[in-house]
C-alpha cells in the first residue's frame, strides 16, 4: 500500500493487520468514489489508487464485487462502479405475477417498487436488474422502471407447447412468467402438439416482440409417469444428472472402509449404536447410543458418518455438491447430494460394517442438560438397524393387549439390544421434560404420505403420527447440532449457523388482532419469546381447530436461513444453533464436519478429542473459508433449500390434482383452511387436499374481505365465513395444467355465522400481495423439532395455505367486494386459458 494512500485511508492499520498485501478498506473506496464524483472502472480505479501488482488488482476486484453484492456501490455489465445513491439505481430482482405486472425487490430491503405490464413485456422473473423509481401511481405505490438487466434468470423454460394458426408457442410452467415464447416451425424439434417440453432462448423478450426459443428436450405428454418430477426439476432449475467427471471419481472409493483410513480414528466398534429412521430410509447418516453415569445422568453419544473424509475440498465431487446443495425428495423418488456410492454405500451406517464418522459425546444431566459435549473423529460399527415404528413399539407403553402382545414379541426380537434402546428412552424424556419446561415451542403438524398404486397413481394419501421414536431422535440430534454451533462461536471460526428470527412486526400486529377475535392472547409485547407462543399453543391444544391456529402462529415468524451471523434460533429457542447431523443431503452440515475435523487436528480444548496417531490437517487443505465465503455459502444453500422446497410443492400438487380428477362431482366434508379477498381455501376432510371455493360461487352478495379477521362477511346477509368453519363442498372442476381444484359449497354450512358486529372494511394502501414464494408451509419445518434429522420423505405438504393457488390475486391489501358473475374474462385470457387446458380436466389421459 503506497504511503500517500496509507496516510488518507482511516482503516490501513486494520486491513494491514488483517492482510500480507492490504488493499484499500471499504470505507476509503466509497470515500474515493465520492470524491471522484462519477462511477468508473476497475481499471481506472486500480490506475487512480496506484494498484500494479497482479496480486493487489484481483484483490481489489474481490473486494469490489464484496461491495456490489452488500449493496454499498452498484455495477453495470460493463464493469463500470459507483454510489447507488449518486446513480439513482437500485440493485434487485424482478418478481414476476401471473397477470403480467410484477415487482422490483430491491437487494438493500429497502421498499418494493411495482413494475406495471408494460414493463414487464422484457422480463422474466428472478431477471437482476438496475432500477430506478420512476413515480407514483394513483394508487399511491412507488412504481419503477427497469434501466439494466445484468443476469437473466432463464436461459431454459419448461412448459407445454402448442402448435396452431400456423406458428408454435410455449406456454411456460411456470405461472410467475405470463409470456408466451415463440417457436420456429424449425425451431420445433420432434414436438408434438401439447407436449411438455424445454425450450432454449434463443432471444429475449423487449417491448415490441416476445421471446423466441427452439426446442432442446421433449419431456412427453401428461399420461407420462413421472412426468411431474421430470417437470419440476426443471422449472426449478434442480441439478440432476451427474456430471461425467464426478461418476469417474467415485472409481477411487473401494466398497468397504479400508485400514489405512482408522489411523487417527478412535475405535468404537464395540460400542452397540443402532440407527433409528423411516422404513423407507436407505441412507442412514446418524447412530445413537447412550449410558447412565455412575453420580446420575447419561453420557449420549451422536455419530455422525464422516461425509468430509470422501468429499474433499476442491474436488469435483465437492463441486457438485455445492451445486445441489441438498437432497430433493419427492414422493417415491429422491435426487440425491452425493452419488448413491457414497449416500447409500460407503457414509450410510449400514449394520455389520465398518464405518467413518465424527462422534459428538455428551454429558446429560439427570434434569436433561447438556453439562459438558466432546468431539472426536473415529470409526464405528452399527449393532442394528430399527425403524421408529419397531422402537415405538419396544419403548412405549402398551395401550391395549394387542399392543401389549406386540411390544413383548418386539422385545424378544430385540433382546441384546434392550438396555440400550431402554437407557435411550430414559435420557428422551429427561430432555423433552427440560425443553418443555425451557418455554420450547412444539408445533405438532400432521405430515402426510402419499401410497402409490399400479403405475404410480395415487391410491390413498394417509396421515403420518409422530411416535416417541422419531421424538427420541429429534432431542438426540438437537442435543448434537446445539454442541456443534457452542464449538463454532467458541472457536471464531466463519461457519453457517442455522439462524430463525423473531416474528415479523406487522404480522405479529395482525395475529394478535385475528387471535382477540377468538379470546385468545399473545403476551411478549413487541418482541415475544418462544415460551409466549407455547403459551397460546397450550391455550389451543384441545380446541378442534387447534392445527389452523398452529398454521396463523407459523405465519407470522419468519423462515430460518443459513448465515455466518448467528442471530439464534426462536422456535427452537436456541441461542446458538447449526446443521451437523446430515452431511449426506445437507452442504451446511459438511462445512461444520470440515470445521469440526480441522479444530479436532489443530487446536487443544476439552471440547476437542485428538487420536495420538492423527497427522495435521491445515487451513488451506480443509477449511480455508473467509466471512465473506460463507456468506456467499449461505445465501446459496439457502436457496437451494427454497428451491427444493419448491419443487416438492410442485410435484405434490400435480399428484394431489391427478388424484381428483376421477372426483369431479364427489362431495365432501371439509375445513376452511384459509381466507382470501377471492375466495375460501377448503382442505377436504381425510385425503388432506385443498381446493378453492371461488368468491363468486358464495350466495348472492357483495362479500368483504377482512384480513386481520380471516374472514368473508356479507354486505347485505352479514354472513360470514372464516378460518376453520366446517363446510360441505363439491368438487366442481380440476385443471391439472395449472394445479387448481375448485370447489362448490352444498348443503349447510355449519359454522358460517352472521357477524357479531360489521365492521366496515378499510382500504390498505401499498401493493397486491406478492407472495415472495415463502409459502407458510415452509416456515414450520425449522418449529416441529424435525430440525434436526432428516424428514420422512412425503413432506408435509399443507402446513398452511396455498398463495394463489386457483387463480386471483392473494392479497391481504384489498377489502375489495365481489358479487357472482361480476368478473370479466378478456379474450386473450380465454385463449390462454384454453390453450393451457387443453381438454376437459376430467376427460385428460390419465398417468
Amino acid at each position: 500500500m503506497s504511503k500517500n494512500r496509507k496516510s488518507r485511508d482511516p482503516f490501513a492499520g486494520r486491513e494491514a493487520e488483517k492482510y500480507a498485501n492490504p488493499i484499500p478498506s471499504r470505507e476509503f473506496i466509497l470515500q474515493h468514489l465520492e470524491q471522484v464524483g462519477e462511477p468508473v472502472s476497475h481499471t481506472t480505479l486500480c490506475q487512480q489508487l496506484r494498484l500494479e501488482d497482479e496480486e493487489s488488482v484481483e484483490a481489489l476486484r474481490r473486494r469490489l464485487n464484496a461491495m456490489s453484492r452488500d449493496g454499498q456501490i452498484i455495477s453495470n455489465r460493463r464493469g463500470v462502479f459507483g454510489l447507488a445513491g449518486h446513480m439513482g439505481l437500485i440493485k434487485g430482482k424482478v418478481q414476476g405475477n401471473k397477470d403480467g405486472f410484477g415487482f422490483f425487490i430491491p437487494e438493500d430491503g429497502s421498499g418494493d417498487l411495482f413494475l406495471n405490464g408494460r414493463e414487464m413485456e422484457k422480463l422474466f422473473d428472478g431477471d437482476q436488474v438496475l432500477a430506478r423509481v420512476s413515480g407514483v401511481d394513483g394508487r399511491g405505490r412507488k412504481e419503477g422502471i427497469v434501466v439494466e438487466i445484468l443476469k437473466r434468470r432463464y436461459q431454459q423454460i419448461v412448459g407445454r407447447y402448442y402448435h396452431e394458426q400456423g406458428f408454435g408457442i410455449v406456454v411456460p410452467d411456470s405461472k410467475r412468467i405470463p409470456h408466451e415464447i415463440l417457436i420456429p416451425d424449425k425451431a420445433a424439434g420432434h414436438a408434438q402438439d401439447g407436449q411438455f417440453v424445454v425450450a432454449e432462448i434463443t432471444e429475449y423478450p423487449s417491448r415490441r416482440r416476445k421471446a423466441i426459443a427452439k426446442i432442446v428436450e421433449v419431456l412427453g405428454d401428461s399420461s407420462k409417469p413421472g412426468l411431474e418430477i421430470d417437470i419440476a426439476l426443471r422449472s426449478h432449475d434442480i441439478p440432476h444428472e451427474w456430471p461425467t467427471a464426478v461418476t469417474r471419481s467415485l472409481n477411487q472409493f473401494d466398497e468397504q472402509v479400508q485400514e489405512k483410513h482408522l489411523i487417527g480414528r478412535r475405535d468404537m466398534r464395540d460400542v452397540a449404536f443402532v440407527t433409528i429412521d423411516g422404513e423407507d430410509a436407505k441412507d442412514f447418516d446418524d447412530a445413537v447410543y447412550a449410558e447412565r453415569q455412575q453420580r446420575g445422568g447419561w453420557t449420549l453419544f451422536v455419530a455422525i458418518a464422516d461425509v468430509s473424509h470422501y468429499v474433499t475440498l476442491g474436488s469435483v465431487l465437492d463441486e457438485e455438491a455445492i451445486n445441489r446443495a441438498t437432497s430433493v425428495y419427492f414422493p417415491g423418488h429422491v435426487i440425491p447430494m452425493l452419488p448413491e456410492k457414497l449416500s447409500n454405500g460407503l457414509c450410510s451406517l449400514k449394520p455389520g460394517v465398518d464405518r467413518l464418522t465424527i462422534v459428538c459425546e455428551m454429558k446429560i444431566s439427570t434434569a436433561g442438560e447438556m453439562t459438558d459435549y466432546c468431539f472426536f473423529e473415529a470409526v464405528i460399527h452399527s449393532h442394528g438397524r430399527m425403524t421408529y415404528t419397531e422402537v415405538a413399539d419396544i419403548v412405549q407403553t402398551p395401550a391395549t393387549e394387542t399392543q401389549e402382545k406386540l411390544r413383548a414379541k418386539m422385545r424378544q426380537r430385540h433382546q441384546s439390544l434392550l438396555p440400550h434402546l431402554d437407557e435411550l428412552y430414559s435420557l428422551y424424556r429427561a430432555l423433552r421434560s427440560a425443553r418443555d419446561n425451557s418455554g420450547a415451542m412444539d408445533f405438532d403438524t400432521t405430515e402426510t404420505r402419499i401410497v402409490f398404486g399400479e403405475n404410480k397413481k395415487i391410491r390413498e394419501i394417509v396421515p403420518v403420527y409422530r411416535t416417541d421414536a422419531h421424538r427420541l431422535i429429534e432431542e438426540c440430534m438437537l442435543c448434537a447440532n446445539v454442541a456443534a454451533a457452542e464449538l463454532m462461536e467458541s472457536s471464531k471460526l466463519p461457519a453457517l449457523y442455522r439462524v430463525h428470527e423473531g416474528p415479523n412486526p406487522n404480522k405479529l400486529e395482525n395475529l394478535r388482532e385475528f387471535l382477540s377475535e377468538l379470546g385468545l392472547y399473545l403476551p411478549g409485547g413487541d418482541k415475544p419469546e418462544p415460551s409466549d407462543y407455547k403459551k397460546v399453543l397450550q391455550q389451543i391444544s384441545n380446541r378442534p381447530d387447534k392445527h389452523l391456529l398452529q398454521t396463523m402462529l407459523i405465519r407470522s415468524l419468519m423462515q430460518a436461513v443459513y448465515q455466518p451471523k448467528n442471530l439464534g434460533h426462536f422456535g427452537l429457542g436456541y441461542p446458538a444453533y447449526a446443521h451437523f447431523t446430515s452431511p449426506i443431503r445437507r452442504y451446511p452440515d459438511l462445512l461444520i464436519h470440515r470445521a469440526i475435523r480441522f479444530l479436532i487436528r489443530n487446536k487443544s480444548s476439552r471440547h476437542l478429542q485428538k487420536q495420538a496417531d492423527a497427522g495435521g490437517l491445515s487451513k488451506k487443505q480443509i477449511y480455508p473459508y473467509s466471512a465473506s465465503d460463507m456468506q456467499d455459502l449461505g445465501e446459496h444453500c439457502s436457496m437451494a433449500e427454497r428451491r427444493a422446497d419448491g419443487a416438492g410443492y410442485s410435484v405434490m400438487d400435480w399428484l394431489k390434482c391427478e388424484y381428483m380428477q376421477d372426483k369431479i362431482g364427489d362431495e365432501f366434508n371439509g375445513t376452511v383452511s384459509s381466507v382470501t379477498s377471492f375466495g375460501l381455501f377448503v382442505e377436504l376432510n381425510d385425503i388432506y387436499i385443498e381446493g378453492l371455493v371461488h368468491i363468486t360461487e358464495l350466495s348472492n352478495d357483495y362479500y368483504h374481505f377482512d384480513p386481520v379477521r380471516h374472514c368473508l362477511e356479507g354486505e347485505r346477509s352479514r354472513t360470514s365465513y372464516h378460518l376453520g368453519d366446517s363446510v360441505e363442498v363439491k368438487v366442481v372442476r380440476v385443471n391439472l395444467d395449472e394445479k387448481k381444484i375448485d370447489l362448490q359449497m352444498t348443503g349447510s354450512v355449519a359454522a358460517a355465522r352472521p357477524a357479531p358486529r360489521r365492521r366496515k372494511p378499510g382500504k390498505k394502501k401499498g401493493f397486491p400481495d406478492r407472495d415472495r414464494s415463502k409459502k407458510h408451509k415452509d416456515k414450520g419445518k425449522d418449529l416441529n423439532n424435525g430440525e434436526g434429522k432428516k424428514k420422512s420423505k412425503s413432506k408435509n405438504q399443507r402446513q398452511g395455505a396455498k398463495a394463489e393457488k386457483s387463480g386471483g390475486k392473494r392479497s391481504g391489501a384489498s377489502s375489495a367486494t365481489k358479487k357472482p358473475g361480476s368478473s370479466k374474462t378478456s379474450k386473450a385470457g380465454n385463449r390462454n386459458k384454453s390453450r393451457r387446458s387443453g381438454a376437459p380436466a376430467a376427460k385428460r389421459p390419465r398417468r
